[in-house]
């Protein structure tokens, strides 16, 4: 249960009491943690190769055709997200509460329901009230309030409800098509960033004290039970691992089960749900693109998760037991002949979206989209590729980072 929580000026009150007693100013408190990374050498350089990065993502989503969305604040439903937080904040408006999105996963996959459309992109806002670490320790990657370059792109190959259930080999060897195609995407887009950067940002990254190489496509890639065995079962250091034996700057990690919309096939039968059990990771179609910091005294840093996609769950029946196998939701929908919902209160804020994936056109084919996609980090990725002698937190690279592994209280 949430804890029952201060006024803001009790709560500012407090910790400046708690600075008098370590003999510190609250002035001096904004000067060491806030003025100093503002007025830096290493901010401004960060900053910079941010703007790069930013405008060449977006440059890259155009060239390939997607289009730019509005951004989800809040909503009825939020990435459930497959590590834990403290909670997703809920907002009242109107007499009606909403959730701030974690992301916007599902605004995402909606947004590609139009023919027209061959995907979006959106520079999201993203807030995820990470708990602090255990040990105290900066794990470098965790940011409360932070912003993600949100993609969705509709898949090439249509595969409808019947093949789905009956031709489980050529959906398998469809699905192996889209993943590369997905990969090789995104490889083009990171690819694009980097010879942007190094265009135009050698002086702020020699600053920082960090190099960028062209990296080379295919970039590695580990299908994650077979690099589990490999790291010993410890899959908290897995990405640091992978990140010593790839020799690439960039690598993916395929296969991690995760949420409930990463595609999972087969996950369905026409006799029913799948065997209960452990799922391979050659069943589960998603990836996390990590990237390390080269440094230019030749070291190099961890590596980190700064992408995370996959291709999506497509089919009405297959979403909603995916939902109700990860425990999202606590019952199946029910809908009436008319079209309403007869358990409305019961589904929480996921009648909306179900009602919307399970909508067909005038030739009776769904009209929820088969997408794949994935959202980049801002962050996380300045925070990978620049960590070294100049950053040493995540949020050097930002003006108001919140790492909840560094403070109790935000000033800004």
């Amino acid at each position: 249960m949430q804890a029952a929580t201060k006024s803001i000026g009790k709560s500012l009150a407090d910790f400046q009491a708690g600075l008098r007693e370590r003999d510190q100013s609250f002035e001096g408190h904004i000067r060491a943690d806030y003025a100093g990374r503002w007025t830096g050498a290493a901010l401004r350089a960060a900053l910079g190769v941010r703007t790069t990065l930013v405008l060449a993502l977006q440059e890259y989503l155009v060239e390939a055709g997607l289009v730019n969305i509005d951004r989800v604040s809040l909503s009825p439903v939020t990435d459930p997200l497959c590590h834990d937080v403290e909670h997703a904040p809920v907002i009242s408006y109107k007499g009606v509460p909403y959730r701030t999105t974690h992301s916007m996963i599902y605004g995402k996959m909606l947004a590609c329901m139009n023919p027209g459309i061959a995907g979006i992109f959106v520079d999201s806002p993203n807030i995820r009230l990470e708990l602090a670490a255990e040990d105290g320790a900066q794990r470098g990657k965790y940011l409360v309030d932070f912003s993600q370059m949100d993609v969705e792109f509709r898949r090439e190959r249509r595969i409808g409800e019947e093949m789905y259930f009956d031709e489980p080999e050529t959906v398998a060897r469809l699905l192996e098509l889209e993943l590369d195609r997905a990969l090789g995407f995104f490889e083009g887009m990171i690819r694009h960033a980097v010879s942007r950067l190094l265009e135009k940002r050698q002086r702020e990254l020699a600053t920082l004290g960090v190099r960028l190489e062209p990296p080379a496509s295919p970039f590695p890639r580990y299908d994650k039970d077979e690099a589990m065995a490999e790291a010993g079962g410890d899959e908290r250091r897995l990405e640091e691992h992978l990140g010593r034996r790839s020799g690439s700057q960039f690598f993916w990690i395929t296969g991690l089960v995760r949420e409930n919309y990463d595609l999972v096939y087969p996950y369905l039968r026409r006799e029913g749900k799948r065997s209960p059990g452990p799922v391979s990771s050659r069943e589960v179609y998603n990836y996390d693109l990590c990237a390390k910091a080269l440094r230019s005294d030749g070291s190099e840093g961890k590596a980190f998760e700064v992408l995370s996609g996959g291709l999506r769950e497509w089919v009405y029946p297959a979403i909603v037991e995916r939902l109700l196998d990860n425990g999202i939701i606590a019952a199946r929908p029910r809908f009436t002949e008319e079209g309403g919902l007869e358990n409305m209160e019961e589904l929480e804020g996921y009648g909306p979206f179900l009602a919307a994936a399970r909508l067909r056109g005038p030739e009776g084919l769904p009209l929820f989209p088969e997408t794949a996609g994935g959202g980049l980090g801002i962050e996380r990725c300045l925070y990978a590729l620049l960590n070294g002698p100049a950053v040493r937190r995540i949020e050097d690279v930002t003006l108001f980072g919140k790492n909840p592994d560094s403070a109790p209280l935000y000033l800004f």
